[in-house]
């Protein structure tokens, strides 16, 4: 027997409640034949879509522990609970989709070529090569959960989310389309994307709506001179001048970034192995962070190299469409790293970008994650015990982009004196990546706010991440709401416990 939990919506007497019910589980038992099992059992009459019963239709999308599913497709499991899509709820687990049905034809997202017309007998014929960038958008089974999931839709107006950005996608990469549809996508809100993947991650169907859709139109768009926003357009600046996105402080301990400052210090005998890649933030806002880092591998036994030349691993230009000086980041970057076994960041954008992007252009490195590799290698007994209370942030390109979860939790829970507590929404996006905090720091500002609510419920001394843009962002946000705890580097956290 198992527990499943529903939350239920009367709309007669306006009343939101939960009701709990017991069924016995059969193998492969479906969400949708829980609820079944459920009116059948307890004439509980709750109200729930459903049409073909094989992921085909869409209309069977609900929310199970938090998260858009379709309930065909989805196994219940022992105190799940079921609960309606955030739209308008009309019964039960029913949600009004007019008013998104209606959007489509408001945005007019349908194809409007004038390529076939009445003295045709026929359309022109395409040759695969010529559909290949819209074959990826293709499935889409208007189920609308990645509308229900963004997390930025609920913060602002101007964006129409996920769901009609694929669809402008589709019909911008189309080659039948005769026009530009870069403006129309720029006064949709497309410049209002964190970037956070968590579209990608939901969509049953496992369109990449992000990757293939949104940062492939704003690239389409830069190149019709329809966007970036002029914030991002100074990151390119400066990344074209220097090599980095930001600089460092006038008056930091390292006036030329970690990297120059460090090499001056340090000469191998014999060249390691293994090499870090810094990215922008760690050179040049964070080198304390750097310094921990090469003070805790040390401690356990492990030179690298922090070689000079390394540039911008590109992140904060591709998320912002400015793809045009890539190709020249990504072949600087192979020449420093490319005998190296191993690279390591402790930057979750960085990460993601050299594992998922740089292979699209024909470079493939051996990169870890920093919580990665010291899985099973870091010797508790020599840590001294903190007596802190902490949660944990999961930057959306580590969660999302590199699928790395358990690990940083394993790491804080193997710390002496270190109690973990879990937040509510441990990977809702903090408002930080997708050139929004530059952008529309507004946006930034909502979403990280919402972050302060959960963390100061939980009375902890830290809120620990490992992204170096979250721990900006999420800290400011802290600041704002005057509260009493602070973000730290996974880092920061483990020289504590060496030092």
């Amino acid at each position: 027997m198992i527990t499943v939990n529903v939350k239920r919506y009367d709309p007669e007497k306006d009343k939101h409640y939960i009701e709990s019910y017991e069924i016995e589980k059969t193998d492969n038992m479906k969400v949708l034949d829980a609820l079944q099992q459920i009116n059948n059992k307890y004439d509980a009459k709750i109200a729930y879509r459903y049409s073909c019963r094989a992921g085909q239709c869409g209309s069977c999308a609900i929310k199970i522990n938090g998260k858009a599913k379709l309930a065909c497709k989805a196994e219940i499991n022992d105190n799940d609970t079921l609960e309606p899509l955030d739209f308008k709820v009309l019964r039960d687990l029913i949600v009004d989709r007019e008013p998104l049905n209606s959007k489509t034809k408001e945005l007019n997202l349908y194809m409007a070529s004038e390529d076939f017309n009445s003295n045709q007998k026929e359309p022109s014929k395409l040759k695969p090569e010529t559909y290949a960038r819209t074959e990826p958008l293709r499935g889409c089974i208007d189920c609308y959960s990645c509308i229900s999931m963004c997390p930025v839709i609920k913060k602002t107006n101007e964006y129409v989310g996920p769901y009609f950005m694929r669809a402008y996608s589709d019909i911008c990469f189309d080659p039948r389309e005769d026009f530009s549809r870069s403006e129309e996508a720029v006064d949709s809100g497309i410049y209002c994307c964190t970037s956070c993947g968590q579209c990608s991650k939901t969509c049953p169907k496992e369109i990449d709506i992000y990757g293939k859709a949104i940062e492939k139109l704003r690239a389409q768009i830069c190149s019709e001179k329809e966007g970036p926003l002029a914030k991002h357009i100074k990151i390119r600046e400066a990344v074209l001048g220097t090599g980095r996105s930001v600089q460092p402080d006038e008056n930091s301990k390292y006036p030329e970034g970690f990297i120059k400052e460090y090499n001056k210090q340090h000469h191998f005998e014999e060249k390691p192995k293994i090499a870090f890649f810094t990215g922008c933030m760690i050179d040049n806002k964070l080198p304390w962070i750097a310094e921990y880092f090469v003070k805790i591998l040390s401690k356990l036994g492990y030179e690298v190299d922090i070689p000079e030349g390394q540039v911008c691993c590109g992140s904060p230009l591709m998320r912002t469409g400015q793809v045009d000086i890539i190709p020249d980041l990504i072949n600087k970057n192979y020449e420093i790293f490319k005998d190296y076994d191993l690279v390591l960041t402790v930057c979750a954008g960085c990460g993601s970008t050299l594992k998922n992007n740089y292979p699209d252009y024909g470079v493939k490195l051996n990169v870890m994650d920093i919580t990665e590799f010291l899985q099973g290698k870091l010797n508790t007994e020599d840590m001294k015990k903190l007596n802190l209370r902490v949660t944990y942030h999961d930057p959306c390109h580590l969660v999302r982009g590199q699928g790395i979860s358990e690990e940083p939790r394993n790491i804080l829970k193997q710390m002496n004196g270190v109690e973990f507590i879990e937040m509510d929404k441990p990977d809702l996006c903090c408002g930080a990546g997708g050139g929004v905090k530059s952008g529309k720091p507004e946006i930034a500002n909502a979403l990280a706010d919402d972050k302060v609510e959960m963390i100061e419920k939980l009375d902890v001394d830290y809120v620990v991440t490992i992204c170096p843009f979250c721990e900006f962002n999420i800290q400011d946000a802290l600041n704002r709401n005057n509260s009493d705890t602070s973000v730290i580097n996974l880092m920061e956290l483990l020289n504590q416990a060496y030092e």
